[in-house]
């Protein structure tokens, strides 16, 4: 295990970042759109071969909907992902910017693009989806940044997923070669029926191709040759003979394609995809040479990769990253990766582990800067990367150069895509500081050889905490280290609104005597607050107290005013069940009231199997 990096306080003292333009609001980015987009494909192509990583960074049309939406604290890695997934599927990507770099001892050599994106439907098919959630206070800030709404309508890049392109492909029903594999490499045994329904085809093909190569036969009148086409089944494709032979099952499409076999001096067999899956028909095309065949299949190889290029629009983009196998390197791994998961793999899968799973599958390596900060020492959370970078600044001697071949000055006084190089720029400072350099990572023997792999595929970590996470625990606020089970968590709801939380721990102490003992309180939201004991079974009293007739004294009264309570196993609940009300406590009032949610009993059972344990809030802000 390599062991944590603890920099000295000798070390530290304050530099001046070197950058080959020092006002980050003239970094060349080059920006992409549908006008310009498969002219610069070859060149993101080779950046990305050639770089060490690749960072990237969205611009989304809004995350959450409600304060309480947001990933927090208080979430498990569970919970987290399902407020990461009900944001990725309601909300859209309209910037994706990818910034492929490489790492020289002090320098970062990064070479930005950002995409404008916008999800049309290019096929006329109903894909992707017409409608998608917009938050005010986004395209408020994309305006302000100089952001053209026309420019991403009109000529913004659309794609379709993964998932989508297999469903496309089976609409359109487009002739496909046939694979080597989709040949059957042994002769199944034939019944009956199986036997007339071969030779009854064979007898049509050999009458097809004797007519169309029979020299007396071309010399018949017009009407004739029509009448011989409908008969035998002929047609063209392209300006080839071809015949059509429909089938009613794979094995017919395998027994088909065996018998085609016979003839393939001169066929070509195609598989006709059908409407709903599966195979339609199987199309014989007559070719005139064996040079004729190979042009044939040259046409059709061409044909499926431009038909690929459609479909897929920017999601070229993002198999090229998928096939590089490149470490990926973001600022909000969760947030970004589960929208890149919805619009360009496949639908969000239902719990973080399968999520993780897919992901990987097309991107080994995930790399969130956040989590590589947390090493470094006592490190108070930034979601500002300006601000983190300045923070590193001025505690550690850590120079990096940042130098950006002047790829195209496109930006015109904008500043779209300009996260992603400070998160390059960030990423190189930490690896300065953490001692992790592209040599490392290459070298199996190094002692840091598994460094960017300790930091991989981490969407969800506690602070200062150099393991992945399980599903037991939720992370703290500041870095106060002490550690509580989530059964020491309740919900509080029901007072009046505009509460804050030292008012309502004022009003706590006091009312009952499980509130003698040490608790930290902090408002979800306007509607409900949380409770943290820090004495185990303190929160399982209070929950008695809260629903038996025995409650007395001041407590009593903030319960005939509408005061509730609830555990962490009803929170689960409701993120579980999609309850995305505007406000918490609608949310969990709905979820009490369900007669369709899991008995109190299967909670209990699963809340001991999963020990949750969390560092104490710490709410001196309150």
């Amino acid at each position: 295990m390599v062991p944590k990096f603890k920099p000295s306080p000798l070390r530290i003292r304050s530099f001046c970042t070197k950058t080959v333009q020092q006002n980050p609001h003239h970094w060349p980015i080059k920006q992409i759109t549908k006008t310009n987009f498969n002219e610069s494909l070859s060149e993101i192509k080779n950046h990305i071969s050639s770089s060490d990583f690749i960072a990237v960074s969205l611009q989304n049309t809004g995350s959450f909907s409600s304060p309480w939406h947001r990933v927090s604290t208080f979430d498990t890695p569970e919970t987290a992902y399902l407020k990461a997934k009900f944001a990725a599927e309601r909300f859209q990507i309209l910037q994706f910017a990818i910034c492929p770099f490489k790492l020289q001892a002090s320098k970062v050599i990064a070479y930005p693009y950002n995409f404008h994106l916008f999800p049309r439907d290019e096929l006329k098919m109903g894909m992707p989806s017409y409608s998608f959630t917009c938050q005010t206070s986004y395209l408020t800030a994309m305006a302000k940044e100089g952001f053209d709404f026309n420019t991403c309508i009109y000529d913004g890049i659309s794609y379709l997923s993964e998932a989508q392109e297999s469903t496309v492909k089976v609409r359109m029903g487009n002739p496909m070669a046939v694979d080597h594999a989709t040949k059957s490499s042994s002769s199944p045994a034939l019944s009956v029926a199986d036997t007339v329904f071969i030779e009854r085809v064979r007898s049509r093909v050999k009458h097809w191709k004797n007519a169309c190569t029979d020299s007396d036969i071309k010399t018949e009148a017009a009407l004739v040759t029509s009448l011989r086409k409908i008969v035998l089944g002929g047609e063209q494709f392209g300006s080839r003979p071809s015949m059509t032979i429909d089938v009613c099952s794979e094995r017919q499409v395998q027994l088909v394609l065996k018998m085609l076999e016979d003839f393939s001096d001169v066929l070509v067999p195609l598989i006709i995809p059908a409407k709903g899956g599966g195979t339609q028909a199987v199309r014989a095309v007559l070719t005139s040479s064996d040079e004729d065949k190979d042009l044939l299949k040259r046409e059709l190889q061409t044909f499926e990769f431009e038909q690929n290029k459609r479909v897929r629009g920017f999601r070229e983009v993002i198999d090229l990253i998928s096939a590089s196998q490149k470490p990926l390197v973001a600022h909000n791994s969760l947030n970004d990766f589960t929208f890149i998961h919805s619009k360009f793999l496949a639908p969000l899968p239902p719990n973080m582990n399968e999520f993780i799973c897919s992901l990987r599958l097309a991107f080994p390596q995930v790399i969130d800067v956040n989590y590589l900060l947390k090493d470094i020492g006592p490190v108070k959370k930034m979601t500002n990367i300006s601000a983190t970078i300045a923070y590193l600044k001025n505690r550690f001697f850590a120079p990096i150069e940042m130098e950006i071949p002047n790829q195209a000055n496109e930006n015109e006084g904008k500043i779209h895509g300009h996260n992603v190089v400070k998160i390059c720029q960030l990423f190189g400072k930490l690896c300065s500081i953490l001692k992790i350099t592209p040599d490392a990572i290459e070298s199996s023997d190094d002692f840091l050889a598994s460094a960017i792999n300790r930091y991989a595929n981490i969407f969800y970590s506690l602070p200062g905490s150099s393991q992945e996470p399980t599903n037991e625990e939720i992370r703290g606020w500041t870095n106060d280290k002490r550690k509580v089970s989530c059964e020491d968590v309740v919900f509080l709801w029901g007072f009046r609104e505009r509460i804050s939380a030292g008012i309502l721990k004022n009003m706590l102490q006091g009312s009952h005597e499980v509130f003698a003992e040490a608790f930290n309180v902090r408002m979800v939201d306007r509607s409900c607050a949380i409770v943290v004991f820090g004495k185990p079974g303190l929160s399982n009293t209070f929950k008695n107290v809260m629903n038996s007739k025995a409650v007395s004294g001041p407590l009593r009264e903030m319960v005939s005013d509408g005061l509730k309570a609830a555990g962490y196993e009803t929170y689960q609940r409701v993120c579980s069940s999609g309850l995305w009300e505007s406000a918490l406590a609608d949310a969990l009032d709905k979820t009490l009231a369900s007669h369709n949610c899991l008995s109190e009993a299967a909670y209990e059972t699963k809340q001991s199997e999963i020990y949750l344990s969390n560092e104490l809030i710490n709410l001196a802000e309150l």
